[in-house]
């Protein structure tokens, strides 16, 4: 057997450049390089072997928990048939990726982390930033990550990553089981010597099927929705990373059969599809969750069923409803006791299409649907015009910002209350413009996001929607989009605090209680001035071109004059955190105190108890 002499982390890169990935015919080099900060868990490890390795190329990010969200952003963008890796030293840098790892896995979308870990051999323990305990030798802070990901392993001897790296790149490579994969890298064993063998190192290629679901399933579900009166599809984020827009289109036109989108599966349609109804649960639109309260039948395709898709399981209210489910993953396909057909999204729209040929909707719930989404239509176009003063709203920030991208641009968030604004009005013309975190809602995400959609689509111009709170949790990564050049535009929304958490605390009696961003008084923190935080120059500061507006007609005089800037640009602009865009028949369960001496909790909590009844387990008789 024909050997090659390298150390461990030599051994681990060169496994890791010649990984492929096969989806119908086109092959792609899976990783596109490593986001890493070097410490001494790292540095002689793996950061010599990408030194001699500039055909896999590193990036340098300035925070470990932003560099996971960097490459979970690449890799969602690539619809999965990418991803980046994650390198960062023991101890605090470690654990600053769980989070990442943690949004990583929720989202379903593939990220390699390669922390530093303790010595293998002990004997010089503990080392600087090890957790000792007095019950095991055999634990460090890297045994956190187990819960969050979706394959751990801790190489302790070389010979182990040879069987370890085809188990992670197994997982990676799953459409239903991917999520973060975590090999903790004691740091001396990454400078250990060892006769690997040569053929680990070949190029090897992952072809992802397209697996279909079992054909008497698939028949029955076809007799479902031929039985069904009102059929409804919540389109999850299965449907674009299987590349199914088109087949979802087609088949909609076919069947006349209304779509709701979740979160991750924005986009689905476009928006001006006579079927689309738009987002659908908790953030969603009156259209699609009016069809959503009286379906029948609800196809669930590549979605969790999460329960802001569900309203709190309160939003299909029919009580003769059944549930179709078409998922990769049999975990979620039996959700709602459903019917389960285990099996890629496109291709199972494909069979099902091929069964359906002959067969349309119920005219009348072809023509209520229809009147839904003009008058969806015109709210929209309401609140984009809106004309609120003299601070503008976020919808209307959301509404000029939506005008202005092209079909292929791209629109960046995750937190605050911007992903409920963005699910209910963005008009998505294209499958992968609309990029949202909220499986895990991770403040933070949006600045790094940025950077990994542009290096994942460097033809398409970035745009990321940045509250002052979750700007203020992550600003850094702003100077790695310098370093790198890339150009991505910030729209930092100053609303003076946590203005997302500050409308659900209003209606639930507390009155917004410590979500402003105020000085502090003897009667506490939300009586004081504003905090004097100047977003322009802090983003200045990093390097970023930076500009500030006082409106919405200066917002849109922004847009066009820095489009053409090289490198990143923030614009800040602030709003009117009272003008808000309200629910649409829906509703989410977050407890409010049973017991209580202010009135308006108590108010709010008879409001709860009268919600909460309305919370249902779905069993077919």
């Amino acid at each position: 057997m024909n050997t090659t002499r390298m150390t461990t982390a030599q051994a681990i890169i060169a496994f890791l450049k010649n990984q492929y990935v096969d989806r119908d015919g086109a092959q792609q080099r899976f990783f596109g390089g490593v986001f890493g900060i070097f410490g001494h868990g790292n540095v002689a490890g793996i950061g010599q072997a990408l030194q001699e390795n500039p055909d896999f190329p590193y990036f340098q990010s300035k925070n470990e928990q932003a560099q996971v969200h960097l490459a979970a952003a690449y890799a969602r963008m690539k619809n999965r048939m990418g991803a980046m890796v994650c390198t960062s030293s023991i101890g605090p840098g470690a654990t600053n990726m769980i989070t990442g790892a943690a949004a990583a896995t929720i989202n379903r979308v593939p990220v390699l982390l390669l922390p530093g870990d303790i010595f293998a051999r002990r004997n010089v323990a503990p080392v600087l930033q090890q957790v000792e305990s007095d019950a095991t030798q055999d634990i460090s802070v890297n045994d956190c990550f187990k819960p969050v990901s979706r394959y751990w392993d801790r190489i302790v001897r070389p010979e182990q990553i040879l069987t370890s790296l085809p188990e992670a790149m197994r997982v990676l490579t799953s459409p239903a089981q991917t999520g973060a994969v975590t090999l903790s890298l004691c740091q001396d064993v990454q400078a250990m010597a060892y006769d690997f063998p040569t053929a680990f190192f070949r190029r090897r290629v992952w072809r992802i099927g397209r697996q279909l679901p079992d054909a008497g399933f698939t028949v029955d579900a076809a007799d479902m929705i031929r039985q069904a009166r009102r059929p409804f599809i919540v389109a999850g984020g299965g449907v674009i990373y299987s590349d199914a827009c088109n087949a979802l289109a087609r088949f909609c036109e076919m069947t006349g059969i209304p779509v709701g989108e979740t979160q991750a599966g924005k986009g689905s349609l476009r928006w001006d599809h006579p079927q689309s109804l738009g987002g659908i649960g908790a953030t969603g639109t009156a259209a699609a969750n009016v069809a959503a309260r009286e379906a029948d039948l609800v196809i669930g395709i590549g979605t969790r069923y999460s329960d802001f898709t569900t309203a709190s399981k309160t939003q299909f209210e029919n009580p003769d409803v059944h549930f179709i489910n078409i998922n990769v993953c049999e975990f979620d396909a039996a959700k709602h006791d459903g019917l389960m057909l285990v099996g890629d999204a496109a291709a199972t729209i494909h069979a099902l299409g091929d069964l359906l040929e002959d067969w349309s909707v119920d005219p009348l719930w072809a023509a209520r649907t229809a009147q839904m989404k003009k008058a969806w239509d015109a709210e929209v176009e309401r609140i984009y015009h809106l004309g609120h003063g003299p601070l503008p709203s976020q919808g209307e920030v959301i509404g000029a910002l939506d005008e202005f991208l092209g079909d292929r641009d791209v629109i960046i968030n995750a937190a605050g209350s911007a992903p409920g604004d963005l699910h209910k009005l963005w008009r998505a013309r294209d499958c992968k413009q609309y990029h949202l975190e909220y499986g895990y809602s991770t403040m933070g995400y949006e600045i790094p996001a940025a950077i990994g959609v542009k290096m994942a689509a460097p033809d398409r111009d970035v745009y990321a929607i940045v509250g002052d709170g979750t700007f203020l949790m992550m600003p850094s990564e702003i100077a790695t989009a310098v370093q790198e050049g890339v150009k991505v535009t910030y729209i930092v929304i100053d609303n003076h605090g946590f203005a997302s958490i500050g409308g659900l605390s209003a209606s639930l009696g507390s009155g917004g209680f410590g979500t402003r961003y105020r000085m502090r008084t003897e009667a506490g923190l939300d009586d004081g001035a504003p905090l004097p935080i100047d977003f322009e120059a802090i983003c200045r500061g990093f390097g970023a071109h930076a500009v500030r507006v006082a409106d919405i007609a200066g917002f849109k005089a922004a847009l066009a004059s820095t489009r053409d800037v090289k490198g990143p640009v923030a614009i800040v602009i602030e709003t009117d955190r009272e003008a808000r865009v309200g629910g649409y028949e829906s509703w989410w369960d977050v407890a409010v105190a049973e017991v209580s001496g202010m009135e308006a909790v108590g108010a709010a909590r008879a409001k709860y108890v009268e919600n909460v009844r309305k919370e249902r387990n779905f069993f077919t008789e």
